[in-house]
């Protein structure tokens, strides 16, 4: 399965980033010798890297790796679509065997950013696993385990961080929440800004996003 529930746990990517207790993160760009170009690099709050983004400006696929450079997750946005649609995968893969979720605008037209979020089991698609929710005015985002709202992670604009890097975030999330999974979103989000920055085909202008994620 892609995602369990066990002792009100949440995995969707594996139980290795499960832990009992909060987990505390942040993400920035710019950092020498760990991120490339203006791609995301995550940090722990000593300052060690943990993930880093990884892929071609032009191409439409990025990877999640680890520190060493292991790829964690493929992040591959689908080409002309109306609901500006990301798949994620396993690993190194886009094969359909792979895939983990999927993230797509929730409609064509939207004043503010609404995201939904499919786990890969969820054939039918009829109702989302997780919704994401853009405030513009307080620049957040809201991400949703079907109509609940407990928070399992939040995001928050950080001025300074252990690294020297810019546009940095805090990441704080809830224990036994699959803390892969947050920066994966995390990282799409930020995808979605730059495209919109750029004018292209996006969700909407979510620079400097601010991201609360809530489950059952």
């Amino acid at each position: 399965m892609n995602q369990h529930q066990r002792n009100n746990s949440i995995t969707v990517i594996s139980p290795h980033f499960c832990t009992p207790y909060k987990v505390n993160l942040y993400t920035a760009r710019g950092v020498k010798n760990v991120t490339e170009g203006s791609r995301l690099g995550v940090f722990d709050t000593n300052g060690n890297n943990i993930f880093k983004v990884k892929g071609n400006f032009f191409s439409h696929r990025r990877i999640l790796a680890d520190a060493a450079g292991n790829p964690v997750v493929t992040l591959q946005e689908k080409k002309f679509t109306l609901h500006n649609t990301w798949k994620v995968y396993r690993g190194d893969s886009t094969s359909s065997k792979k895939l983990l979720f999927t993230v797509k605008k929730s409609s064509c037209l939207q004043l503010k950013t609404k995201l939904n979020v499919f786990l890969a089991s969820n054939k039918a698609q009829d109702v989302c696993d997780f919704k994401v929710k853009q405030n513009y005015s307080e620049k957040s985002c809201v991400i949703y385990r079907g109509g609940s709202k407990n928070i399992i992670a939040e995001i928050h604009k950080k001025k300074t961080g252990k690294v020297s890097g810019k546009d940095t975030f805090s990441v704080t999330i809830q224990p036994n929440v699959d803390y892969a999974f947050i920066i994966a979103l995390r990282v799409i989000v930020d995808e979605m800004n730059k495209a919109s920055e750029r004018g292209d085909r996006g969700v909407g202008a979510v620079s400097g996003a601010v991201v609360s994620v809530i489950t059952a």
